[in-house]
């Protein structure tokens, strides 16, 4: 999308860095805009840094592989964290009210945006439901392991 200036993206990124953090408990918020170390706080590291590729990458050319990466160590750290497939995307659609306040109001480029962030978040989904498989097919293993333990811990509990 031409006309964007790098100001403008880093106010948006900025601004959806501050929503998103507000997705989480007002005591986590805390720790994840004040802990920098990247190794205490991999989650606010990872908003920190994913959040300007995926502003880049709507008003570029939304490129599926760096797309697809931007979005994979977001939604992979909210799938693992409990959260419910709304609360862990919904942060990627608190980007169509910044883009409104932030950008000029011609219709069509808003409409166009509107799309392109409907898009990222359909990426998204893919990549959250692919995480949460992934999760719920290590929990079927370490369930059918302890049943194997505990049978060979135990011969005759089997019989």
């Amino acid at each position: 999308m031409p006309g964007i200036s790098p100001s403008q993206k880093q106010a948006i990124a900025e601004r959806w860095l501050a929503v998103a953090l507000e997705t989480y408990p007002a005591q986590s918020r805390q720790f994840l805009e004040g802990e920098k170390d990247p190794f205490r706080n991999p989650v606010g590291q990872s908003l920190r840094t994913q959040i300007p590729k995926l502003v880049d990458e709507l008003f570029g050319d939304m490129d599926p592989q760096r797309l697809g990466q931007a979005l994979e160590e977001l939604v992979r750290l909210r799938a693992v964290q409990q959260f419910t497939p709304r609360e862990a995307l919904g942060f990627l659609f608190l980007l169509k009210p910044i883009c409104r306040e932030e950008l000029p109001a011609d219709a069509q480029a808003r409409a166009e945006l509107e799309d392109r962030i409907d898009e990222i978040a359909l990426v998204g989904f893919d990549i959250f439901v692919r995480c949460r498989e992934q999760i719920y097919e290590i929990r079927a293993n370490e369930a059918k392991r302890r049943v194997a333990l505990l049978e060979r811990m135990n011969p005759e509990a089997g019989r």
